[in-house]
């Protein structure tokens, strides 16, 4: 047993050492942008043309980025030691300890920088943004902030928005990132679609420790617990789901609502599938026949009625108006 185990850590240390090489020959040159803020640099999407998902690794005792926006989302993992972004949203610098996640989405502003006497490793997952809004979405759907997170970027080109989450040590996530390091190390015809299935999981592990995260905030009020859970499971939520769930009557959600929103339960449910809705369309180039499936409408010609009902107009007449005005 001894022997495999130090065969496996083996295997894992050339993938590092070979991808930490490898990382110098990264196409990332800054360029400067047509639109933005004065002085803004991009880079561009370093990996084959063929790629939607690539992993690199950094490896050095100093890493001292110029501010810059990039085109793609990535996940950046301290793999060991600590290091730090300098993020465009408060303009100063984050702690990234080791076995913690930094997370951002394209062209949101930051730059990295680390220095040490002992060696820092960052595991970098770098995702096509078409890819993802093609093939990732639904992993996210279940959680609001998550999701909204993911998705702004199409409609808001510069927001500087970040995920800061921290890990433990012998959580899943750096097992899934181990994993797509010796995967990508060693690449083969089929290591593409092998990727995206582990970034399938990673997303899943991610989403779940996120709202691991999220119960430490402050505490909130049962209508706003209960309007939360609607909007993470506004494709499935029943009433009688959320009695489950909190452990009251059905009578008395369904009143507890009315009594802090002036809107009953099936109200307030069509208003945050509509609102997902409207995100989808404006944000992803998903048909309306899959965006009505997301949101949980087992019957098309019922998400055209409950939309024209809401906004007064069918959902294809508001995708031609938006593409009008783009």
């Amino acid at each position: 047993m001894g022997g495999i185990y130090m065969s496996k850590k083996r295997m894992l240390d050339l993938a590092i050492n070979k991808l930490g090489l490898e990382f110098g020959d990264l196409d990332l040159t800054f360029h400067k942008m047509d639109k933005g803020k004065p002085g803004d640099v991009t880079s561009y999407w370093p990996g084959d043309k063929d790629e939607d998902v690539l992993v690199c690794v950094f490896k050095g005792n100093e890493i001292h980025e110029p501010f810059h926006r990039q085109d793609f989302f990535f996940i950046n993992y301290a793999y060991k030691n600590r290091y730090q972004a300098l993020s465009a949203k408060y303009n100063n610098l984050i702690t990234i300890d080791e076995d913690e996640c930094y997370i951002g989405q394209p062209y949101s502003g930051y730059a990295l920088r680390g220095e040490d006497e002992k060696e820092i490793v960052i595991i970098g997952i770098l995702i096509r943004k078409d890819s993802f809004f093609r093939e990732y979405l639904p992993t996210v759907y279940t959680d609001s902030d998550l999701f909204r997170f993911f998705i702004d970027p199409q409609t808001n080109k510069f927001s500087d928005e970040f995920i800061h989450l921290p890990v433990t040590k012998d959580h899943a996530i750096r097992t899934i990132l181990e994993l797509m390091v010796m995967e990508y190390a060693d690449r083969k015809d089929d290591t593409q679609r092998i990727l995206k299935s582990m970034l399938q999981t990673l997303l899943l592990e991610i989403a779940r420790r996120y709202k691991i995260e999220k119960v430490g905030t402050a505490p909130k009020s049962l209508s706003e617990q209960i309007l939360d859970y609607m909007g993470d499971h506004s494709d499935v939520v029943t009433l009688k789901d959320i009695s489950g769930h909190f452990n009251y009557h059905p009578n008395y959600i369904s009143s507890l609502l009315h009594k802090e929103t002036g809107r009953t339960f099936t109200e307030i449910l069509i208003e945050k599938r509509m609102e997902r809705a409207v995100l989808l369309m404006k944000s992803t180039t998903l048909s309306i026949e899959d965006i009505s499936a997301m949101l949980g409408y087992s019957n098309h010609s019922n998400f055209y009625k409950a939309f024209k009902e809401y906004y007064g107009k069918t959902p294809r007449e508001f995708v031609e108006k938006n593409s009008t005005v783009q």
